[in-house]
């Protein structure tokens, strides 16, 4: 089967937007948690769609450095918004871990560890990250303005 990168770039994408929406659904009903593991795989997604218009994104829950690799593939005019979507997700990527196990060794489960004001930053990075996404995608011309 032969890959199509911008299947591939909207699919990622779409995970991105699904993730999202899940993570203000579950802040929604104070499921504190879920809106960080949630915000976490839109903003992973996000980036991943952006590496996708280059080649396959890997499976790490942490693309920033793979997104890096690439800054110099982009348009100047989106480098920034590319090095802050990279930020963002290497924010968010421990998350994932945090979010699924808790801290063992402190004995603490997910649960135990977020509060609202966790959920609402995870969020805000989540959305900031969806977006810088499109205007990278837009300016690729992946996307139609």
């Amino acid at each position: 089967m032969k890959l199509n990168p911008l299947r591939h770039v909207l699919y990622r994408l779409r995970l991105a937007e699904r993730y999202l929406k899940d993570a203000e659904a579950s802040l929604r009903r104070k499921d504190y948690r879920a809106a960080v593991a949630s915000s976490q795989l839109s903003a992973e997604n996000s980036a991943k769609a952006v590496i996708a218009f280059f080649r396959i994104p890997s499976w790490s829950h942490d693309p920033s450095p793979e997104l890096r690799e690439l800054l110099k593939e982009f348009p100047i005019k989106v480098r920034n918004s590319a090095e802050k979507l990279a930020d963002i997700v290497e924010a968010l990527a421990p998350e994932h871990g945090r979010a699924t196990y808790g801290e063992p060794l402190m004995g603490l489960t997910p649960w135990d560890i977020y509060k609202e004001e966790d959920a609402n930053t995870a969020l805000k990075r989540a959305e900031k990250a969806l977006r810088y996404s499109r205007t990278i995608l837009e300016e690729l011309g992946a996307l139609s303005n």
